[in-house]
Parts: structure tokens; sequence; C-alpha cells
């Protein structure tokens, strides 16, 4: 799976990284960013699907 980020749309509530924190982090700019952008990790949908402003994407 390929999974990004909207950094536009990212509110930084920091719902993904408490999901899955093998892909996602909260950078230094406070928004989600991809630490591993190219994963098997199930988690990684559950955080896309968990996202209030719908920011991550994966494919």
């Amino acid at each position: 799976m390929k999974v990004s980020v909207d950094k536009d749309a990212c509110i930084g509530c920091g719902v993904c990284a408490s999901v899955c924190p093998d892909v996602f982090e909260i950078g230094d700019d406070g928004k989600a960013k991809v630490i591993a952008p190219e994963t098997d990790l199930e988690c990684a949908k559950e955080a896309a699907e968990s996202c209030p402003v719908g920011a991550i994407t994966v494919e």
C-alpha cells in the first residue's frame, strides 16, 4: 500500500499517529507526516478511516 497525507487538509489531531505509529508521526509543523510511505500494515487503513478531515490516502 502507498500512504500519503494531504498537508493542506491535515489539522494535526494526531489520531493517525495514535492508531498507526509505525507509519505516521506528527512533524515539527504540527501536521501528520508519513514515515513509512510503502507499508502492508492494516493500521494505515484504519488511520485513514479515523482521520476526521479525510487527509490520509491509502492506495
